[in-house]
């Protein structure tokens, strides 16, 4: 390859790049997590232990602790939220979405709708989670959804509410498609799931989370 034809090529692939960036900015997805620090997000309620660790957020279980939650510090209403989970097969976990900590509410208990996370469990049910205290999907959905979540291995979601329209995916599969109006809008929480007494540490990892806001 002559000197030419290397700096036309470079010159096409830096365009590339640039048109490439522009594309993504306009589709409107940001990252919620830039895979070297916890910016952007807070602890609310249990100890479990969140830290960064290779590129992932590493939530890590700890005795005699009640469920705890990382949470973003933004609200979020009508968006597409998208990431990937590992979690251990003995530990439940869920993503909160539309969710709130208010100190007039039991103390500042998280409480919302949870995309559920469990190996053998409802994976991407959505759970009312310190509210209803119930699955919102119609009866039935349950054994459907057993299995979709791999174990010791990394698992895609994809999320979608717009309006009173909640959708999930898990791995490709709708589960989830309800509609709920108790909550508009609301932070989005990582879930370690209490452990009671247990000592040995059970852990779930999240990477790749990215969100675009939608129009309603």
């Amino acid at each position: 390859m002559t000197i030419s034809h290397l700096a036309k090529t470079l010159a096409f692939v830096s365009i590339l790049a640039v048109c490439c960036a522009a594309a993504a900015a306009e589709n409107g997805w940001g990252s919620l997590f830039d895979g070297k620090s916890l910016d952007g997000w807070q602890q609310h309620n249990g100890k479990a232990k969140y830290e960064v660790k290779d590129g992932t957020i590493l939530g890590t279980s700890v005795p005699n602790s009640p469920n705890s939650f990382l949470c973003t510090k933004k609200d979020y209403g009508d968006f597409e939220l998208q990431f990937e989970v590992m979690v251990d097969a003995e530990l439940n976990s869920g993503v909160q979405i539309r969710s709130h900590s208010k100190k007039d509410y039991q103390n500042g208990r998280v409480h919302g709708y949870q995309v559920e996370i469990a190996v053998s469990g409802f994976s991407g049910g959505i759970y009312d989670e310190a509210r209803r205290g119930k699955f919102l999907n119609p009866e039935g959905q349950q054994e459907k959804a057993r299995g979709l979540l791999k174990k010791d291995a990394w698992n895609s979601y994809r999320v979608v509410c717009r309006g009173d329209h909640i959708q999930t995916w898990v791995n490709g599969v709708q589960v989830t498609d309800l509609k709920d109006d108790m909550t508009a809008s609301g932070f989005i929480g990582l879930q370690v799931h209490g452990v009671g007494n247990r000592t040995d540490p059970l852990r779930a990892q999240w990477r790749n989370i990215r969100l675009r806001e939608l129009k309603p």
